[in-house]
């Protein structure tokens, strides 16, 4: 009879099995949703995947729940084997557990011992998802025949529109056992942020698979035109919204890539598109996990420009009613309703508008990964603390992601209608990001300026009469709702 084998909530599609007579285990451990203030919605898929899945696998299938995971572990009393988890602090009790066993990672493409071997030999810091990107391509052999198309093309015209919805997600008697569960965990006093569903993100293979050969057909076509634009009325665009479903393992990330490569040799999307979309998954995804890694347990803790605010509590709330500037409130809005952005919205939008403020990247990463149905730690701690808040003293990105209200204008449709202008930069109708920028670089001046681009920007802006001005504007505004 092979070993039992503890299937953790992100590791719950079939390539994290063996035999198909395999014996799993999976556990709800109620004490850990406690711990944080954790979207409603990603609690909601995270119960509902973990008991779809024991039901996909009936009889091989046991679902304990308890307390805590090793109160369940006790309780089983037999060996039992994992996968790698995907965080420090599961890997570590992992190993205090008699009678487990830790296998090799899966869920990804790229060796850990493979981009070390890279990492190590990059002999100039820091390290570049460009760089890694190439030597990934060419190590898996992905998109051959061609060089990198380099980055997106973007467009504040939206995809077809008559390009038919995702496939729906549709409600069982488990979510509705989820959500009376979760309903009652609140009367007990555990506490959630956002707003509860209908649930929008697959909680199967099935779904998820579903989901990915709908955006492979319809979207992908477009991605590489609108993955980097904002728009007020379509939250989706050309995004395929599958993270959550990479993330919570239903998803193996080479076949997806796979499946895209063909696209493009058999015609059905051009090359750019599949190339943005593959950047995504063998260039970003890999990247950021890979550095997890690598670059631990340190990573998180370093500083490089003077952060120190703490998240405001409208923030950290979701309280986008209390905002006016029509960007911010329509993408916090969609963290409330739906635990998720896309990557413009959150690099540009959220985190630039923390960056401006000089909020806490700790904190920010915390906020991150539990207000978002896709967060993990791996993901936020080098996506927020390094690429978004330039917290790591430059090791994975080449600048901040600061930029001004005349460029949020330029990529989305959010500046028409809203009350602030982008141009403004001092006044009532002074753009909260226009104003928050200048006063960025200010503050920031002397880390700032070996950086070309920022030093171009400082220079335009080195009237004294108007600086002093500008930083006493966005100190009286301070971590205030704009």
């Amino acid at each position: 009879m092979p070993t039992r084998r503890w299937l953790l909530a992100d590791q719950l599609g079939p390539h994290f099995l063996d035999a198909d007579d395999q014996p799993v285990l999976l556990v709800e451990a109620k004490e850990w949703f406690r711990q944080r203030r954790m979207h409603r919605q990603k609690a909601h898929l995270i119960l509902s995947a973990l008991r779809h899945r024991a039901a996909e696998l009936g009889d091989r299938a046991l679902l304990l729940r308890a307390g805590t995971f090793r109160e369940a572990l006790t309780r089983l009393g037999e060996p039992v084997e994992l996968v790698h988890p995907t965080s420090r602090a599961a890997l570590g009790f992992a190993r205090t557990v008699e009678g487990l066993t830790v296998l090799p990672p899966r869920g990804f493409v790229t060796d850990r011992a493979d981009f070390a071997a890279w990492a190590d030999g990059v002999r100039r810091a820091p390290l570049r998802m460009t760089d890694f990107y190439r030597y990934a391509r060419q190590r898996h052999a992905v998109l051959t025949g061609g060089p990198a198309t380099g980055r997106p093309r973007s467009t504040t015209r939206g995809p077809d529109p008559d390009v038919p919805p995702p496939p729906p997600v549709t409600e069982d008697a488990i979510d509705a056992e989820v959500r009376a569960d979760l309903d009652r965990w609140e009367r007990e006093g555990i506490r959630f942020v956002g707003r509860d569903g209908p649930r929008r993100y697959p909680a199967t293979h099935a779904e998820a698979r579903d989901r990915l050969a709908h955006f492979l057909r319809h979207r992908l076509v477009g991605y590489d035109r609108y993955a980097d634009v904002m728009s007020h009325g379509d939250p989706l665009l050309a995004h395929s919204v599958l993270s959550s479903s990479f993330n919570l393992g239903l998803l193996d990330p080479e076949p997806a890539i796979r499946d895209a490569e063909r696209a493009w040799r058999d015609g059905a999307a051009p090359r750019g598109a599949v190339e943005a979309f593959v950047r995504q998954l063998l260039g970003w995804r890999e990247f950021l996990w890979q550095l997890y890694w690598y670059l631990e347990p340190d990573f998180r803790g370093r500083r490089w420009l003077p952060a120190t605010e703490p998240l405001p509590e409208w923030f950290a709330e979701l309280d986008a009613d209390a905002v006016e500037a029509r960007c911010l409130t329509d993408v916090l809005a969609g963290v409330r309703d739906r635990a998720w952005a896309h990557q413009s919205q959150r690099l540009l939008v959220l985190g630039n508008y923390a960056l401006q403020r000089g909020w806490r990247p700790d904190e920010l990463a915390d906020w991150f990964q539990r207000s978002f149905v896709d967060g993990a730690e791996w993901v936020m701690n080098a996506m927020v603390v390094g690429m978004s808040q330039y917290a790591d003293l430059g090791r994975i990105d080449t600048r901040p992601y600061a930029v001004d209200g005349g460029h949020l204008d330029e990529i989305s449709d959010y500046c028409a209608g809203c009350r602030y202008q982008p141009e403004r930069v001092l006044g009532d109708l002074a753009c909260p990001y226009t104003g928050g920028f200048e006063a960025f670089l200010h503050r920031n001046r002397e880390r700032l300026v070996a950086d070309p681009r920022l030093a171009a920007e400082l220079a335009d802006r080195d009237d004294p009469e108007r600086r002093e001005a500008v930083l006493a504007q966005e100190e009286k505004r301070g971590s205030n709702p704009p």
